[in-house]
């Protein structure tokens, strides 16, 4: 069997994916195979697999990391939020069907099969499986029919890294209070424990540490620096939205969809020098922006229904009537268009009037297009990019003769331009540097000035230098060597454990 570790943490946002990414990183540069798992995942982010299936981004960013390509099994259940009290299901990289909260509690141990399937086959191919939890093991609530934190520890006997955020503060009280909850043999799971996200003066923590340790009887393995490394965020803006570099030559606003889905698209803007990054959910906040983004949404009618209730959906169409550049992409290029309608109740059913900046026309329909992509754009601030992407979507927009975005190899074509105003279904149409750099020229050209002409790298290379970063603060700081050790205690098979 291949060895394990797991990586649990005090709550959401502890920073397990970022030790789970760095360890993936940190396995395969000491020589080992190495794939991340995540048996269920909640998260907007989503990717595709070269064989058109779906999962985690967080779950392609680690495969990344560990140097190999993504795969459905390293995350088999995946929940897209669509409302407050319902999700998308998707399971084994398919859709399953839409189901709420109290629903999917009740089939959800259903489910442990085609986990362990996908465990036991990943095992079987890697060296070190690199597994992470969800929320916390100390939402007791949830205890009986755990499927990501303790439950799967046990199903496979894992080893647990206990993970707790100092930045956010409390960091003992979150690390303690978790293992007092735990029952006595989850407690036993529990070798190490992590403090994460620390800026200061280690030394100064040490007190604390030693008594933290006393009152779990869990050593500390680590306390990890506050890396600043720009890795994709599974399913949080908050890193987006605290930097708002308005004060740049070039500024794009993106709107804050209520679902936003896929938000790292527009990741690689930021490495421009002169372009400024914002997110806006008021029209207040919006300004005079040189370019508007409506970006993908897990609820296009739903999000469209809430632009129009704030105001936004006025000001962009106003936007575009003076001749600001719009782009939308995924659900944003729904919206564009003329129509929406939802005969199968897909989303909420019915129809919508679309913001009419695109001659386009969307119905939705229960197949799912999953789909990596080449293209070349044909029309618009990046005619003449080429571009790589994926898609992911239930709808089918019909753009007429209107002219395309792009151009696919085979002939075929996406999205729609009008004007200033293009939409398309193509996630990830900046990761080329390229596109970036085309993009910033275009738009100071637009607006009179001159900017220095920088090159971008791509944002694979971006990422790769960013998890040898992420990797060397994680291997600096925690006791890399008990954690070898642990794997190997369990990779024993203890039966008395």
């Amino acid at each position: 069997m291949a060895k394990r570790i797991m990586i649990q943490g005090t709550m959401s946002g502890a920073g397990k994916s970022l030790l789970v990414t760095a360890l993936c990183r940190i396995f395969a540069q000491d020589g080992y195979r190495v794939a991340p798992f995540k048996s269920q995942n909640m998260a907007l982010n989503s990717f595709v697999t070269p064989d058109g299936l779906e999962l985690g981004r967080a779950q392609a960013v680690q495969a990344e990391a560990a140097g190999v390509e993504c795969d459905v099994r390293m995350n088999p259940i995946l929940l897209k939020p669509s409302s407050d009290t319902g999700s998308q299901l998707i399971v084994n990289g398919e859709v399953r069907g839409h189901y709420d909260a109290r629903a999917y509690f009740r089939m959800k141990r259903s489910l442990i099969p085609d986990i362990l399937n996908a465990y036991r086959s990943l095992e079987a191919e890697n060296d070190i499986l690199v597994i992470e939890g969800a929320g916390s093991p100390a939402e007791i609530n949830l205890r009986e029919d755990d499927i990501v934190n303790m439950g799967l520890a046990a199903l496979v006997d894992a080893p647990v890294l206990l993970a707790g955020d100092i930045d956010r503060g409390g960091v003992f009280a979150q690390l303690y209070g978790t293992v007092a909850l735990l029952r006595e043999e989850e407690r036993r799971r529990v070798e190490g424990i992590v403090i994460n996200k620390f800026r200061g003066d280690v030394e100064l923590l040490r007190p604390g540490l030693r008594q933290l340790e006393a009152l779990t009887q869990v050593p500390v393995l680590g306390v990890v620096p506050y890396v600043r490394a720009d890795i994709d965020d599974e399913d949080s803006l908050a890193p987006r939205l605290g930097q708002r570099r308005t004060a740049r030559a070039i500024r794009i606003a993106v709107i804050r969809l209520p679902h936003i889905s896929n938000f790292t698209d527009f990741a690689p803007l930021e490495e421009h020098p002169d372009m400024g990054i914002y997110y806006v959910n008021q029209t207040g906040e919006l300004g005079e922006p040189d370019m508007i983004i409506l970006p993908g949404t897990k609820n296009t009618m739903a999000d469209l229904v809430w632009l129009r209730e704030s105001g936004l959906a006025e000001a962009v169409a106003d936007a575009a009537g003076r001749g600001t550049p719009v782009l939308g992409v995924c659900g944003g290029y729904q919206m564009l268009g003329r129509t929406l309608r939802d005969p199968a109740g897909i989303e909420a059913g019915g129809e919508l009037p679309g913001l009419g900046l695109l001659p386009a026309d969307t119905v939705f329909t229960a197949e799912k297009i999953r789909t990596r992509r080449r293209a070349v754009c044909t029309a618009g601030l990046l005619a003449g990019a080429e571009l790589t992407g994926y898609e992911i979507h239930m709808g089918r927009t019909d753009a007429g003769d209107a002219p395309a975005f792009c151009r696919f190899p085979d002939g075929g074509t996406d999205g729609a331009v009008c004007g200033a105003v293009c939409g398309t279904y193509l996630h990830g149409l900046f990761d080329s540097g390229a596109a970036v750099e085309r993009l910033a020229a275009r738009l100071a050209e637009r607006k009179g000035i001159t900017i220095p002409r920088v090159h971008i790298e791509t944002r694979a290379a971006s990422r790769d230098r960013q998890y040898d970063l992420l990797a060397d603060a994680v291997r600096k700081a925690l006791d890399m060597q008990r954690i070898y050790e642990i794997m190997e205690e369990y990779a024993d098979e203890d039966p008395a454990r």
